[in-house]
């Protein structure tokens, strides 16, 4: 019986033991691939703040590639591609009032996240 619970025992460790390699060589592989790299230092201006009209205009030191907008609850609301402009003009479709999330690529492959103020339009 206690040769038993000892094979048991040495089976689960070596299982535990395994699982634990596996996970440490996943992430040392996954830490070493080429991701967009956040970048503060890019000045970004986003106006006019906070948004009423449902459009509001981006404007960056770099040239842009890219933008998503995202609620605060993780729901994309727009995307769109751009080729080298430093310059965009982006409407929202019926934009309710919040915060939302402004993600912008550019096109040397670094990103900056701001968050805009949409309100009800007077």
């Amino acid at each position: 019986m206690k040769k038993g619970l000892l094979f048991i025992f040495l089976v689960l460790f070596a299982f535990t033991l395994y699982s634990q390699k596996d996970t440490v060589s996943f992430n040392q592989s996954f830490s070493s691939k080429g991701f967009i790299r956040e970048n503060t230092n890019i000045n970004v201006t986003i106006y006019p703040v906070p948004v009423r009209e449902n459009n509001f205009t981006v404007k960056a030191e770099k040239d842009i590639s890219f933008i998503k907008i995202t609620n605060i609850i993780g729901q994309d609301i727009y995307k769109s591609r751009y080729s080298s402009q430093q310059s965009v003009k982006i409407l929202l479709d019926n934009a309710k009032r919040g915060m939302y999330i402004v993600t912008i690529l550019f096109a040397d492959g670094s990103r900056v996240v701001k968050k805009i103020m949409v309100e009800e339009s007077e």
